[in-house]
């Protein structure tokens, strides 16, 4: 017998998806997270949900995707289009953790900012200063980030750690700071819909 619901997530936002499911009692969906460093590389993001989509048939009765379009370009949802299956709204986690107005406004506040989320704060090291190569080419940061102004961390939790460690970062980057809460209540409006269809509780 079919499952009722498979979300495939960008594993940067896992742990924001498992809180949500466990406090909103939603034990009928299963998920696969797929690495966060796909952001790195956005063009394999695609094939790579699309594989977990084709192996998924006939194992659940939906599929859901937790990703924006994460700068595929518009081929994620192409791809999805074909399968019949959803996705979050929006550009980027950022969009929808922030929600689209919020997100907006900050964008159009200073166009040159760099984000953060709770995720991002705290693997830094390997995501950032690794993923670009800065632990090895350290005079690369000036050129990565010459038209950035402001680190702006979208906090999904009241963490003092993870906020100070976000100013730290942007410390390192020489960039203005702004922190900015933001929950899982946004994230729980998006995934409610999908999950409420299928049984679970409010």
């Amino acid at each position: 017998m079919a499952k009722p619901l498979l979300v495939i997530a960008c594993g940067a936002i896992a742990r924001e998806l498992v809180r949500i499911t466990r406090a909103n009692g939603w034990e009928h969906i299963d998920f696969q997270c797929l690495p966060p460093a796909l952001h790195n590389r956005p063009q394999q993001i695609t094939a790579a949900v699309e594989h977990v989509i084709e192996a998924a048939r006939g194992r659940y009765d939906r599929v859901f995707v937790a990703y924006g379009d994460c700068g595929t370009g518009g081929m994620l949802d192409l791809m999805l289009h074909k399968h019949g299956v959803e996705r979050l709204p929006g550009a980027h986690c950022y969009e929808f953790l922030a929600g689209s107005d919020v997100f907006a406004q900050l964008a159009a506040a200073e166009p040159g900012s760099f984000y953060l989320t709770d995720f991002l704060v705290a693997h830094f090291k390997r995501l950032v200063i690794g993923g670009l190569g800065l632990d090895r080419y350290p005079w690369l940061l000036p050129q990565y980030f010459a038209n950035y102004r402001r680190v702006v961390y979208l906090a999904q939790t009241q963490s003092d750690e993870l906020q100070a460690e976000a100013r730290q970062h942007a410390a390192f980057l020489g960039l203005d700071f702004e922190y900015r809460f933001c929950g899982d209540q946004l994230l729980t409006r998006a995934l409610a819909p999908h999950a409420l269809v299928l049984g679970g509780t409010a």
